[in-house]
């Protein structure tokens, strides 16, 4: 698809979502940095995949196969719902857009983006929104699909190509994907569709994502076996690497 392709598409998702369609979309939660969140509970094992696949493809294929509710990180746009999805710009989160009532649920709170306009720090905040039960019904080329409902946790990444000083950009990583896993926890989700996160137009190092994540995931983190199953889904192997190297795991196609 080309943009102006993606734009009309995109309109026509609106317009569905609009007349309801897929039925109600449920209000977003906003939880705001300092917000306490339950601790994990008692640890069990965790199985974590890293694949050659879209958000979208990963969430349609978990959703097929069990019945706990998925939970996929939307790479957010710190102050627009959808990012340029409505133009037709692409990227993670306006393939989410166009695919689904995403943009919907995010403009039930509508503080999130309100907030970082208000600011000029491309570290942006550790705010994360909480969008349950969201129907999607495209797939990655734009096709209807067989609804199914997931939820999405819309956090911005900071921005590292926008920082000058960016000595700080681990702890803030860190601090922020501890937020999506305790947010993703608290709402009861097991099952996680997660990422490389902010390695695109932010600039982002992968390896950098990839270890803030491993660091809470894995042996001796904060959330060690809190979730049944955690799917990197990566689809640019450059980005998909580092994240096999942190989890010790193989890079893989999903089939």
């Amino acid at each position: 698809m080309n943009r102006t392709e993606r734009a009309a598409l995109a309109a026509e998702t609106d317009r569905l979502v609009a007349e309801g369609r897929y039925g109600p979309v449920p209000a977003a939660t906003l939880h705001l940095p300092d917000e306490p969140l339950p601790e994990p509970g008692p640890v069990g094992t965790s199985v974590v995949e890293v694949t050659d696949e879209t958000t979208l493809a990963a969430a349609r294929r978990l959703t097929a196969t069990g019945d706990d509710p998925v939970a996929c990180l939307n790479f957010a746009s710190a102050k627009n719902p959808g990012g340029g999805y409505a133009t037709g710009a692409q990227a993670q989160e306006e393939s989410l857009a166009r695919s689904s009532a995403l943009v919907a649920s995010l403009r039930t709170a509508p503080e999130f983006h309100e907030h970082h306009r208000a600011r000029r720090d491309p570290r942006y905040t550790d705010r994360v929104v909480h969008s349950p039960d969201v129907p999607v019904f495209r797939d990655d080329t734009g096709r209807l699909v067989e609804p199914y409902r997931v939820a999405f946790l819309t956090a911005a990444a900071p921005n590292a190509g926008a920082l000058r000083q960016p000595a700080d950009l681990a702890g803030v990583l860190r601090r922020r994907a501890a937020r999506v896993l305790g947010v993703a926890l608290a709402h009861g989700h097991r099952r996680l569709v997660l990422g490389a996160w902010g390695c695109g137009v932010f600039r982002n190092d992968p390896a950098q994502v990839a270890a803030a994540f491993a660091d809470l995931l894995g042996p001796g983190g904060r959330y060690a076996g809190a979730f049944d199953l955690v799917v990197f889904a990566v689809p640019d192997a450059t980005n998909r690497r580092p994240f096999a190297a942190a989890f010790g795991v193989g890079d893989r196609s999903a089939g």
